[in-house]
């Protein structure tokens, strides 16, 4: 299937056939992820939405610190911070 990219105010947009929308289940105004890659591969994937137990389960509570986090730590306030 051909398609064709068109202009809409500063964006290039690409209109779905009603058919391909019907086939993998999307609506207008739905939110999307997209993946590019150099070979031109383009990927669309529906939106996630994470529980917050989903995201503590990817984090390693024994991880140390980011080296940023232990520097805004130990520094000291240089202006009318409240503490």
């Amino acid at each position: 299937m051909e398609v064709v990219l068109r202009k809409y105010g500063n964006s290039t947009v690409l209109a779905f056939p009603p058919a391909v929308l019907k086939d993998l289940g999307l609506k207008a105004g739905q939110a999307m992820t997209m993946d590019s890659r150099s070979d031109g591969t383009i990927t669309l994937a529906p939106k996630r939405k994470y529980s917050l137990k989903q995201l503590l389960a990817q984090c390693d509570p024994k991880a140390a610190p980011p080296r940023e986090l232990e520097l805004w730590e130990r520094s000291r306030a240089v202006g009318q911070e409240v503490w």
